[in-house]
């Protein structure tokens, strides 16, 4: 049996923000949940494609703007979650 490598706690921080997001989804109507979960799912795939591992002060950015986010997301009054795509 092989062990996992041990996570980073950055790693570990990208990972509960995720966990975050698929949990909040989960309060709000079925298909804004189904919404949710796909954009929250295509822009972490994307960043994790896009984005150097090595680039810390860029990948600390990225968590502190999703748990803003996650924070307004989690507002009851708040029913779905917007994406903005920029041309780079």
């Amino acid at each position: 049996m092989t062990s996992r490598p041990k996570l980073s706690g950055i790693q570990k921080q990208v990972l509960a923000l995720y966990r975050g997001f698929l949990r909040t989804a989960r309060l709000k109507a079925p298909e804004e949940r189904r919404r949710i979960e796909s954009v929250v799912s295509a822009e972490f795939r994307d960043n994790a494609r896009n984005v150097d591992r090595r680039n810390f002060v860029y990948i600390e950015y990225l968590l502190r703007r999703g748990k803003r986010q996650l924070e307004q997301l989690k507002n009851p009054d708040i029913t779905g979650l917007a994406t903005l795509e920029v041309k780079k």
